[in-house]
């Protein structure tokens, strides 16, 4: 294993690792939300008095 410090840094790793995380943040990152969101109606979660009403039926506490 490599320690932080144990072995010399290279000039180049601070912008490896940028790289990697804004290649997950814009690639990655939305096509996972793409590939879980794609087959779900969006209207289900919106919050208008429908949804509420039903909400509120379901949930006798």
């Amino acid at each position: 294993m490599i320690f932080y410090g144990l072995i010399d840094v290279s000039i180049h790793s601070k912008k490896i690792l940028g790289f990697g995380v804004l290649i997950l943040f814009f690639i990655v990152f939305p096509l996972f939300s793409y590939y879980r969101w794609k087959d779900k109606k969006i209207e289900d979660y919106y919050l208008n008095s429908e949804n509420l009403k039903k909400f509120k039926e379901n949930n006798d506490l």
